[in-house]
């Protein structure tokens, strides 16, 4: 079993750390601000709801992986506050470090979302709830499903010292994992991205007879 640690507060101060959160904000920042940019813009791209979606995937699988990159031998490209905790109990982060973590990423995701409210004219930023005909206990299913399956393709394809022919194709597979969960929230709703759901969430639900999706916003502080 891991050795968990709980660290100190020097470690704010040490030169690594620094580059870390800052590295972890900067890429947090961009993640979020293009995935939930793309949701903002799904209607807009095309009359076909569906195709919307596709395209919000897209932006979703292609930025995690490129952001991963760019942050994978600084702050490790965490970008989630779940990676974060899974990495914790994994023992390699302390604690200490991965509440510093968290708070960088809730408000760097909250600073994308502020931003795009305001680059947009004050267009409402996505809210995001429990699909229609989900209920409480699905949704937590569902989350914590969908959650694994991203925490599992982390660690076995970028933690895992004995990942042997994967090695170098993490960041692009854990974008793919990100893609095929962006078209599963269309089922539950949810979002496994604490950090992305800080302010921006998406809601899509079944409208008429036609069962169409469309896309509600509102804007929503959650921790």
């Amino acid at each position: 079993m891991a050795k968990l640690a709980l660290g100190s507060a020097r470690e704010a101060t040490q030169s690594d750390c620094v580059r870390a959160l800052i590295a972890e904000f900067i890429c947090t920042f961009l993640f979020v601000f293009a995935g939930v940019g793309a949701a903002m813009t799904a209607n807009k791209m095309s009359a076909d709801p569906l195709l919307g979606l596709f395209a919000v995937a897209v932006a979703h699988a292609l930025v995690v992986a490129v952001m991963i990159s760019a942050g994978l031998h600084t702050s490790g490209g965490h970008l989630n506050p779940a990676v974060t905790i899974g990495l914790f109990f994994g023992g390699h982060i302390t604690l200490f470090r991965s509440i510093l973590y968290w708070i960088d990423q809730l408000l760097a995701s909250s600073l994308a979302c502020i931003l795009l409210k305001y680059l947009t004219g004050g267009l409402e930023t996505p809210a995001h709830t429990l699909a229609s005909g989900v209920g409480p206990l699905q949704g937590v299913i569902w989350e914590i499903l969908l959650t694994f399956s991203l925490l599992y393709t982390v660690y076995a394809t970028l933690v895992d010292p004995k990942k042997g022919a994967l090695d170098g194709l993490g960041p692009t597979l854990t974008g793919f994992v990100r893609h095929i969960d962006v078209d599963n929230n269309t089922t539950v709703g949810k979002s496994k991205n604490t950090a992305e759901c800080t302010i921006a969430r998406s809601r899509w639900k079944e409208e008429g007879d036609e069962g169409e999706l469309a896309m509600e916003g509102r804007t929503q502080l959650k921790m």
